[in-house]
């Protein structure tokens, strides 16, 4: 399973109880990459809920593994490429 985009929009507390709910029917049992933009600091905003954003992570992050991936997003220097091949199609 793949959760992408965690903290794209904020959550409302029914979303943060059934986000937590998902989690814990994975925890241990199934293989789950979550994604986000947002740091782990970031989530209790999300969640709306400090506490069960630690909750969630300890969780996820018990047996999980981190990578950090830094710099432009894929679409982002995709449309910089595109912006600059019209460029140079004008001069």
């Amino acid at each position: 399973m793949i959760v992408d985009g965690i903290g794209y929009l904020p959550l409302t507390r029914e979303e943060s109880n059934l986000s937590f709910q998902f989690v814990s029917s994975r925890y241990e049992k199934h293989s789950t990459i979550y994604t986000s933009n947002k740091s782990f600091s970031e989530w209790g905003e999300i969640l709306g809920d400090s506490v069960m954003a630690s909750a969630v992570l300890d969780r996820i992050l018990h047996h999980g593994i981190v990578v950090n991936i830094r710099g432009d997003s894929y679409r982002l220097k995709e449309r910089k490429k595109l912006n600059n091949i019209n460029m140079n199609e004008v001069k």
